[in-house]
């Protein structure tokens, strides 16, 4: 335990899901976490929550001026950032004949433009402050391989995954190990928005497309948030000092590399 005490994290999109449970496993390893999401209410509701040492910031990381504000915030509430998580991210999916442009632009903004822009001012930061730190990336099982309906977000993930090993080449420099996390399929509310899409294009009753993932996981089971903040911690602490520009893939065996 407190293997992350005394160092301040930030995490986007961190008002549920993943990020929530990240942030949760974050403040119980000791460190002050700073919650950041489009919706502040939903930030701030997620911090009073966790309690003790989490707090709420907004961030669009689709807005350069959000992403700078909210950084330039947390840094000076908490005296620097040792360790941001990219953590926000869109879904979609639809046949090829099917995408819009909307969606497209939507996605990319968010997942690509997004991780790099927030990626970027944290470790200027970071820089600035001479201390190193840690930048973990959600990247995706969707990033190792095509889908035939999920064309746009693969291709998303396929570039945080590129993005971490090209930004980890550059910024090992300064002490700033970036690496990235690839979960494999995640239970969560998202999937009641995902498993609908599916049906629609896939022609199948609501929960078919849940039940059928669930089952094709090797280790039996769909994962949850909690899965995946082992590695979080791990890659946030000490103990992966020598770790650059790796995907480490957390999916219950779904994608071996």
């Amino acid at each position: 335990m407190n293997r992350l005490s005394g160092k301040s994290a930030l995490i986007t999109g961190a008002a549920r899901g993943i990020g929530k449970a990240f942030a949760k496993a974050y403040v119980a390893e000791g460190a002050r976490v700073a919650i950041a999401d489009i919706s502040l209410a939903a930030a701030e509701a997620a911090a009073a929550e966790i309690g003790g040492r989490a707090s709420a910031v907004h961030m669009d990381v689709s807005k350069q001026a959000s992403i700078d504000q909210a950084v330039r915030a947390v840094a000076e509430q908490n005296g620097g950032i040792d360790i941001l998580v990219n953590n926000a991210a869109l879904f979609d999916l639809a046949p090829i004949v099917d995408i819009t442009r909307e969606s497209f632009e939507r996605l990319v903004a968010v997942n690509v433009a997004g991780t790099l822009f927030t990626l970027q001012a944290v470790a200027r930061s970071m820089i600035a402050r001479g201390k190193g730190g840690k930048i973990i990336n959600m990247a995706s099982q969707a990033g190792r391989r095509g889908e035939a309906l999920v064309v746009v977000y693969c291709a998303t993930k396929a570039a945080v995954i590129s993005l971490t090993q090209s930004a980890g080449l550059n910024l090992i420099a300064h002490g700033i190990n970036v690496n990235a996390i690839a979960p494999g399929v995640v239970d969560g509310e998202h999937w009641d928005g995902v498993d609908a899409l599916f049906a629609k294009y896939e022609n199948r009753p609501l929960g078919e497309k849940r039940r059928l993932v669930s089952e094709a996981v090797p280790y039996g089971r769909m994962g949850i948030a909690d899965d995946l903040t082992g590695t979080a911690i791990f890659l946030a602490s000490s103990e992966s000092d020598y770790i650059v520009a790796q995907t480490i893939n957390v999916d219950g065996g779904n994608w071996m590399s």
